[in-house]
């Protein structure tokens, strides 16, 4: 129970700096700085978890793995609603 509490605070925390890192790299996608952590929480949450059900045997293991799929789904997390919220902003352009 303590080893998967702990592999859940990995995949958030890591999740947030992926979503943060992400708003840095792409600024005409961020979502502010709250905005990015909560976009990055939920990538990192789902994407270590997608990454091992997806990747099954041959996905990474231990902490690493964790870190990679959850940094990597709040990355993406993050740049697919900025993308979205972009889209939506502009719709309203003449």
């Amino acid at each position: 129970m303590q080893g998967v509490l702990v592999n859940w605070i990995i995949s958030l925390v890591t999740g947030a700096v992926g979503g943060n890192v992400a708003g840095a790299i792409f600024k005409k996608l961020s979502l502010g700085t709250l905005g990015n952590t909560i976009a990055g929480l939920i990538g990192g949450g789902v994407g270590g978890q997608l990454l091992g059900t997806i990747l099954g045997a041959s996905a990474p293991t231990g902490i690493g793995g964790n870190i990679a799929g959850s940094g990597v789904g709040g990355l993406v997390v993050m740049a697919v609603v900025g993308v979205i919220k972009n889209a939506m902003a502009g719709s309203g352009k003449p």
